[in-house]
């Protein structure tokens, strides 16, 4: 941690609320493709680790959570129709002080990952995606008024949206984890195999932000690829890819679906799911139950 952090975190955040959340996020996509490239040439892990994945872009600073906060401020002044609106550019509403608080959640993503990293052992869990998810209950406690569950009319299921087309959950989580656990596995863990596949799946949403209904794939792609570093299988890199899908979808009805603010599913269940992929690993149950 050091006041240069803090001050390219702060610029982060605003230029990343600016943007909106999911724009931003984008941009982390295709920033940790050059940066993945950069590092497969020889060329290091600068760019990965202090622009990408640093406090400027990262999606626990500038990079996403930054929107988050600042889309939710905006709903509270009448700047924007949603406070989980994480698409709308946060500029064309004109309003400096939700973009400023923007900048001022990108600090607040860069010192949460930075005490998340000195917890426990390395690799404990994906810090970013923990970074995203504890900055976005900080803004729903903030901001919101449905408070961190959301609140669903008791005549509704709040689960009802899970059980919608299990199938294609399955599908996607099998397709895309097989997909992600083989670049994953391929590339390797020092050659960034496991951003490779996270940036994929971010840039691949620049489709979504242009009005295409392309899935959300990070949610599968990354604990997939996790999981397949870790067991050396591809079967098991699908095992958590389907987990990914389902867990998501759940994770959508608990926090997200019913609540003013946005509190990321995808972030939510990486994190989650790295930390089952490190235990795994630990307690010897990839090596005891070998997959191919």
């Amino acid at each position: 941690m050091s006041l240069a952090g803090f001050l390219a975190a702060f610029g982060g955040g605003v230029l990343g609320s600016a943007l909106g959340a999911v724009p931003a996020f984008v941009f982390v996509g295709f920033i940790g493709l050059i940066g993945v490239a950069v590092l497969a040439s020889g060329g290091g892990t600068a760019i990965l680790d202090h622009v990408a994945f640093g406090p400027i872009w990262a999606p626990s600073a500038g990079g996403f959570a930054a929107g988050v906060a600042a889309a939710a401020y905006a709903k509270t002044k009448g700047k924007l129709e949603a406070g989980n609106d994480i698409i709308t550019p946060i500029f064309g509403t004109g309003a400096a002080d939700a973009v400023l608080v923007g900048g001022v959640f990108g600090i607040v993503g860069y010192v949460i990952v930075y005490f998340l990293n000195q917890i426990g052992s390395p690799g404990w869990t994906d810090t970013v995606a923990l970074g995203v998810a504890l900055s976005a209950i900080i803004v729903r406690l903030i901001w919101g008024k449905t408070g961190v569950t959301g609140s669903c009319p008791a005549d509704k299921n709040r689960y009802a949206s899970l059980q919608s087309n299990p199938l294609m959950k399955i599908v996607m989580g099998l397709g895309a984890g097989l997909a992600a656990a083989y670049i994953a596995i391929s590339v390797g863990a020092d050659n960034g195999g496991a951003t490779l596949i996270f940036c994929i799946s971010a840039a691949s949403l620049v489709f979504l932000q242009t009005g295409f209904s392309v899935p959300v794939t990070h949610q599968i792609t990354l604990p997939a690829a996790y999981a397949a570093i870790a067991s050396g299988s591809l079967v098991w890199g699908a095992v958590f890819g389907i987990a990914g899908a389902f867990f998501s979808d759940f994770i959508g009805c608990f926090l997200n679906e019913w609540g003013d603010t946005h509190i990321d599913p995808p972030a939510c269940t990486i994190a989650a799911l790295a930390t089952v992929s490190f235990v795994f690993a630990n307690i010897g149950i990839f090596s005891a139950i070998g997959l191919p």
